[in-house]
């Protein structure tokens, strides 16, 4: 029986916690701020300007169900769209591209809808031209995006009308280098990035393809593109075959859309593109670089948050259709109970419906009061109480209903269950959270308190090494042994650290809420929700406000309990595990130390200090292990003066493992004698986590067979400096050294984080299909180890690939492999060498191998394309043909300046949208071709980062004096500061609380910390602390 509600039924808010860190006017610096140690300084508070959780979670049901778009429905059926279906004739194998828009419900759009009504009215009769104003996407601390990447597209998204006109057309389409989906920082938006590009909405590659092997890239686009006057994509509709699929697949009450569209603060219509691009198998760099328009711009981050949102709501409506199968099971399904089920918006809700009919549990008070018949009593008391005589229900002798009493309780308890599950209690509940001071609070445990009182009463007698650790984890904690603190307003960090001493027992943990909650909640039940329909007795009223305080206590104060909890973990776990990939991705994106002869060093006290000498091409010339820390040093110092003059090698990166200070002294003390003169040497510290680990794997085994493991390390060292993104992929990125909190967050979501931004770093930057590593290429976008295996095998039979379209002939490279990886692979002309005598016998040998694979109809030319060493897209190429005709150069012109200066010269004189039509394509496809054929040879977008930091002097702690004013680099990001190496052996720490928007340039004003590693930093120093190897450092500014 379900409560029949009122007419006034309040809106099914959906409750996401959008808590946490931050842009900076929030870093406060309060005490309980730190779960770490902090710098020994007064700290200024910074501006308490801080972003309500609890405003972000009334703002997105808000915008959920604004009316303002009810005048945007003449503008949603596009009905000038629909001629679209022309177009469809002439790609009569994709049935996906009619697209004709279902009618969507009107919802409101974020805010941007002002932007869209102005734009509208100004472009009203262009049907390609109409879509968003762009899309407010709110940086969230749940991992949304907060670090760093795709900050600036934010900003370009929401200034879309004017500022992207502006961008696109005009005299000077600037020739950036190319376009990634992160943003590092404004020094280098100029020229750093290769590869986002632009996206061509035309292509879709369907399953019934692969069987017939069709690549054709060049059929024309069934979807309409947007003009400059749109504003980065337009407004669709799931194709009707796939929106039936994805309802009979779900089967829940609410739309997915919908949904997801108001959890991830995305545009409706981005959604129902990136679920599309997803359920056809596209890969995240692919949808980033190749289909922009599509996805509105969003970054690769961004793109995996929705990612992300929409297989947690495929598997929350998985686990509903196998709950209701379990109670049907059970025959305890009733049709109420399904709905309830079905309207559930997460795996917390899901829980709680669920909960008192799982096996195992004792029965409810509410399902025995059930099942003793009170439920139409109960019916009765809220429906028609006048009628209502509880002495009827008394049978004596029967457990339950033996008294009026009984029977009032037994009515209660059904009430209770009624209250705590019914939608609208539960929202009002929420809403008064919202609006109250609800605070988490920690406290150190009984059994904590008991062992540190055992310690001390036999504090004279030695104690066991464990029982001493023990002890030791309890001090770590002792910033939470007394900690309150705002649910809206704790930090991520805190929470981790919180959860981790509760889950050592060190620690007790509980949500406060105000009593003021209680006494309001209890008054609107009893005057409004649940009071009964027509005059009631004063002993039913009672029963009414009993039930309602029993169901406030026992069951909706645990659960609200439950969800803050739950909803903070999920932040916090969310913010560590995008620090972690941000921290990553600016590690892998460091910028190459090519050209030069490298000494790759593992320091070592005992078994000495293993040393490598690396190529230019990072091609290991000799091993060695030397014994710089015994009595013997003039001899081993004679041994590395021959090595370095012998391979002309200046370079020495130096692993920042045990005896590593030592190591880096004895290496300064050579260069400042000019031991081997007349070689100007120099060296830097590299962190070498992971390296040991990486030694005795099955890839350092398989590509250093002959080689002692501890030698592999340093050949490992070594290569990180000459390319740390072909070195770090071989390693596992929790293995890096990066981030904080790794082992109490979810594994399976930080190993496919950190997994998405490895694959979008190494297709980003590109790889030369013919000398890469297989574990290197099978981290690009549609590849995996068993087709990187096959790439390699083919490699070795028949030559190194001469062109992209012989990609086509290895083994498992379908249509849909082929489209997500071609863009991503580089055929340079300096390593693909022409096969001389045989061109013929590399085409058909591997078609007639492949007879059963449907390959022996593609024909595949045998000659070297110049634009398959670029960014460019084979599905673009007759675009590009037609650009260069319309300029006047040529595919071997490509990078040159003369080519260069020509698509100047045309771009100033004609605005990429008018020669985006000439060419027969959108105009951010043009940009990406203008991009590829302008970029010099050999361009890599990570030619703009920092590289390591070579040096000749060493400087020690000691030295270090309060106010000294020094530059490093930032080796680590936490969730409470920066740490960053000085070149004294120890990181100093800048606390959260002292990087201010002033000390930051505007481009990383928006993400959390703004700092990553590999940044250059000039600091000033707080404090030192000797003992225990501790500097506090105050950030001046970010060097450029």
């Amino acid at each position: 029986m379900m409560r029949r509600p009122r007419a006034t039924t309040a809106k099914d808010v959906n409750y996401r916690y959008t808590d946490t860190d931050l842009s900076f006017s929030q870093m406060e610096s309060s005490d309980d701020d730190n779960e770490e140690w902090s710098p020994a300084q007064p700290k200024p508070k910074a501006s308490k300007t801080a972003r309500d959780p609890a405003a972000g979670e009334k703002k997105a049901p808000a915008k959920r169900t604004a009316k303002p778009k009810e005048p945007k429905e003449p503008k949603e059926p596009k009905a000038p769209k629909q001629p679209k279906a022309p177009k469809v004739p002439k790609a009569p194998k994709q049935p996906k591209a009619p697209k004709v828009p279902k009618d969507p419900k009107p919802r409101a759009p974020r805010k941007p809808a002002a932007q869209r009504k102005t734009q509208a009215a100004e472009v009203p009769k262009d049907s390609s031209s109409s879509g968003l104003a762009g899309t407010k996407r709110k940086i969230k601390a749940e991992g949304k995006n907060e670090d760093g990447p795709g900050e600036e597209k934010v900003e370009k998204q929401t200034d879309c009308p004017e500022q992207q006109g502006a961008e696109d057309s005009g005299p000077g389409v600037r020739m950036k280098e190319e376009r990634v989906s992160f943003i590092v920082s404004e020094a280098h938006q100029a020229d750093q990035w290769a590869g986002e590009g632009s996206s061509l909405a035309c292509f879709r590659a369907k399953k019934e393809e692969v069987e017939e092997e069709d690549f054709t890239f060049d059929e024309p686009c069934p979807k309409k593109q947007k003009t400059s006057g749109a504003c980065l994509g337009q407004p669709s509709a799931l194709p009707s075959s796939q929106a039936q699929d994805l309802r009979s697949e779900l089967n829940m009450n609410w739309d997915l859309i919908e949904l997801l569209s108001t959890l991830t603060c995305v545009e409706r219509w981005v959604c129902v593109n990136i679920i599309s691009l997803l359920r056809e198998e596209n890969t995240v760099p692919f949808m980033v670089r190749y289909r922009k328009e599509m996805i509105n711009h969003m970054d690769a981050d961004a793109v995996r948050d929705v990612q992300l949102v929409y297989e947690e709501l495929r598997s929350l409506a998985k686990k509903t259709q196998s709950v209701i199968q379990t109670l049907r099971k059970d025959g305890v399904l009733t049709a109420e109970l399904e709905q309830n089920l079905r309207s559930c918006r997460s795996a917390d809700e899901l829980d709680h419906v669920y909960s008192p009919y799982k096996k195992g549990s004792k029965l409810t008070k509410a399902r025995r009061a059930k099942a003793l018949g009170l439920e139409v009593a109960a019916s009765t008391l809220l429906d028609t109480p006048h009628t209502l005589d509880l002495r009827a229900w008394v049978k004596p002798g029967t457990e339950g209903l033996s008294s009026v009493e009984e029977v009032a309780t037994g009515v209660e308890h059904i009430l209770a269950d009624m209250i705590a599950k019914d939608p609208e209690t539960l929202t009002y509940v929420k809403t008064l959270c919202e609006n109250s001071f609800v605070t988490i609070q920690s406290s150190v445990s009984k059994s904590a308190l008991k062992e540190r009182e055992q310690e001390k009463s036999v504090q004279g007698n030695k104690k066991p090494g464990p029982q001493q650790n023990k002890n030791k984890d309890i001090d770590k904690f002792h910033l939470y042994f007394d900690f309150t603190c705002n649910i809206q307003r704790i930090q991520s960090h805190q929470t981790l650290a919180i959860n981790r001493g509760e889950s050592l027992k060190i620690l007790t943990v509980k949500v406060n809420i105000p009593d003021r909650v209680k006494s309001d909640f209890t008054r609107w039940c009893i005057n409004n929700r649940w009071r009964p329909r027509t005059l009631a007795r004063e002993e039913l009223r009672a029963i009414i406000s009993n039930a309602v305080e029993d169901s406030y206590k026992r069951l909706i104060l645990p659960f609200l309990t439950r969800s803050y909890r739950t909803k903070l973990t999920s932040a916090a776990e969310k913010e560590s595990i995008a620090m972690f990939v941000r921290n990553l991705r600016q590690r892998l994106l460091v910028c190459p130390v090519r050209g030069c002869v490298i000494m790759g060093v593992d320091p070592g006290f005992r078994h000495g200090c293993k040393v490598a000498i690396l190529s230019p091409t990072s091609q290991i010339l000799h091993t060695d292990v030397v014994y710089l820390h015994s009595s013997g040093q003039q001899r081993e110092a004679d041994k590395l003066r021959h090595l370095m003059i012998k391979y002309s090698c200046t370079r020495v990166v130096i692993g920042n493992g045990t005896a590593c200070r030592e190591t880096e002294s004895f290496f300064a003390d050579l260069i400042s004698r000019r031991y081997c003169h007349p070689l100007d040497v120099s060296y830097c510290i590299t962190n070498e986590a992971g390296a040991s680990i990486y030694s005795v794997s099955p890839e350092a085994v398989k590509e250093m067979p002959d080689l002692d493991p501890n030698l592999r390390s340093a050949v490992s060292i070594g290569r990180r400096v000459q390319d740390p993104m072909a070195e770090l992929v071989k390693i596992d990125p929790k293995h890096i050294g990066i981030g904080t909190y790794q082992h109490d967050v979810s594994t399976g979501a930080l190993k496919a984080a950190l997994d998405g931004v490895v694959q979008e770093c190494v297709s980003f930057v590109g790889v030369d299909i013919n000398i890469c590593s297989e574990t290197l290429m099978r981290h690009v976008a549609g590849l995996n180890a068993g087709r990187a295996r096959n790439i390699a095998e083919w490699r070795e039979q028949n030559g190194p690939f001469i062109n992209r379209e012989q990609l086509k002939l290895v083994k498992g490279m379908g249509p849909k492999t082929y489209q997500q990886c071609a863009g991503f692979i580089r055929i340079n002309p300096q390593t693909s060498v022409k096969p001389l005598p045989h061109p013929v016998s590399v085409v058909p040998e591997k078609p007639a191998a492949k007879k059963g694979k449907g390959k022996t109809g593609v024909n595949v030319p045998t000659s070297f394309n110049p634009l398959d060493q670029t960014c460019i897209h084979p599905e673009s190429y007759h675009g590009a043909q037609r650009f260069l005709s319309i300029v006047g150069g040529s595919a071997d012109q490509i990078g040159s300046t003369g080519l260069r200066q020509c698509v100047e010269s045309k771009v100033r004189t004609s605005s990429i949208e008018e020669l985006a039509k000439t060419v027969d394509t959108t105009p951010e496809t043009l940009k990406l071709i203008i991009d590829g054929l302008t970029q010099p040879p050999g361009f890599d977008i990570r030619q703009n980062f920092g590289q390591a930091d070579f040096k000749r002097g060493i400087v020690s702690m000691s030295d270090l004096r309060v106010g000294a004013v020094l530059t490093g680099r930032v080796d680590n990001t936490a969730l409470f500061g920066a740490f960053v190496d000085i070149g004294v052996g120890r990181s100093g720490l800048i606390h959260k609380s002292n990087i201010t928007l002033d000390k930051l340039p505007v481009s990383q004003r928006r993400r959390s910390l703004a700092l990553g590693p590999g940044e250059r930093v000039e600091v000033r120093v707080l404090n030192v602390d000797p003992q225990r190897g501790r500097i506090g450092l105050d950030l001046i500014r970010v060097l450029q």
